[in-house]
């Protein structure tokens, strides 16, 4: 049976777990290096980037991180999952792990209380996603190899390379399993 890990360190874990179950799809969280290597994909969730990172740092999973993505693992960042993953931050300072090609601007949307909800166009959809937008960052810059699957206000929001994806917005807020299925599809 499949297996998705959702690293544990902070933020929508559960969220993510209840919606890979709603798929039929075991889910778990991911808190130690040893427990990447018993999963079929992983999700790093929204949260705080920071103090994910700060956190993945102190537990001696960054590098796990990197090498495990780097050798082909699906993965799919949301919001500050998106931000971990990607190569360069345009502002700040904090641990990455620099495997997705795209520079990100963290809370580009703007504070909490301009947080939204919006339809989302996302190539490979016939009908809008709902896409659920918290202290949002959004993408400054695509590498080369990096598919943009959604845009808001022409900043792209969701992006794919090889078998990583990342999403600026929540899908685990929203009941819509369409996301976390093409995550399942990457295995």
């Amino acid at each position: 049976m499949t297996r998705v890990g959702v690293l544990a360190l902070q933020g929508d874990v559960r969220e993510h777990v209840d919606a890979f179950e709603s798929l039929g799809v075991e889910a778990a969280g991911v808190k130690r290096a040893g427990e990447l290597e018993s999963v079929d994909a992983l999700v790093i969730p929204g949260g705080e980037s920071t103090t994910i990172g700060k956190a993945a740092a102190r537990f001696g999973l960054l590098e796990p991180l990197r090498e495990i993505i780097s050798g082909g693992l699906p993965v799919f960042g949301t919001c500050a999952g998106m931000i971990l993953l990607a190569s360069t931050v345009t502002e700040g300072d904090q641990p990455l792990l620099r495997t997705l090609d795209v520079a990100v601007k963290r809370n580009a949307f703007g504070r909490q209380n301009d947080s939204f909800e919006t339809n989302l166009d996302v190539v490979g959809f016939s009908a809008p996603f709902p896409g659920v937008f918290i202290r949002a960052p959004w993408i400054e810059k695509v590498g080369v190899d990096t598919e943009v699957l959604s845009l808001v206000d022409d900043h792209p929001v969701m992006v794919r390379q090889d078998r990583i994806m990342a999403t600026s917005f929540h899908p685990e807020l929203t009941g819509d399993g369409r996301i976390h299925r093409m995550l399942l599809d990457l295995i």
